[in-house]
């Protein structure tokens, strides 16, 4: 499922971020979301999320 559709992700969801100085690498970060932060249906880099572990990033893939 795809991280550009807030309506895809909901709290407590498990999903693979990409962090802002990960942008040019792709490193990617797995963490459960706390909190959306984007506030447009959607978003062409990902929707923008604050994991429980207090990362913030941009939804790249959904786990599960």
């Amino acid at each position: 499922m795809s991280g550009t559709n807030r309506s895809n992700i909901k709290a407590g969801l498990k999903v693979n971020i990409v962090q802002k100085q990960d942008q040019s690498s792709g490193k990617l970060t797995e963490g459960v979301v706390q909190r959306i932060l984007t506030n447009s249906a959607n978003h062409p880099h990902g929707i923008k999320v604050k994991l429980e572990s207090g990362v913030v990033g941009r939804v790249k893939e959904i786990v599960g």
